[in-house]
């Protein structure tokens, strides 16, 4: 079977998208009374319960206070343009 620079173009491209892809294997959980830094590209806010309705978005960089860890889960204090308690997923810190 011949390659054609097309398909090595597209094998080269799903590589570098998998070796750039954020996962929360390489991000850390949340810890009670820590503010930790968001490492993920985006991360939603939830109001009143984990996959709740959203009332925001974290960005990397922008820092959580949490409070109460419940599995998957964070509840606390979305400090940024948010500036309000709600929930976020878990293992998307530094």
């Amino acid at each position: 079977m011949k390659r054609t620079p097309l398909r090595a173009a597209a094998v080269l491209g799903l590589a570098l998208a998998a070796a750039l892809t954020v996962t929360p294997a390489q991000a850390a959980n949340g810890t009670v009374g820590e503010r930790e830094t968001v490492c993920a590209t985006d991360l939603f806010v939830r109001v009143t319960a984990p996959h709740g309705a959203w009332m925001g978005t974290l960005y990397r960089g922008q820092t959580f206070l949490v409070e109460k860890v419940n599995g998957d889960w964070v509840y606390g204090f979305a400090y940024g343009d948010i500036n309000r308690r709600g929930w976020v997923q878990n293992g998307w810190f530094c």
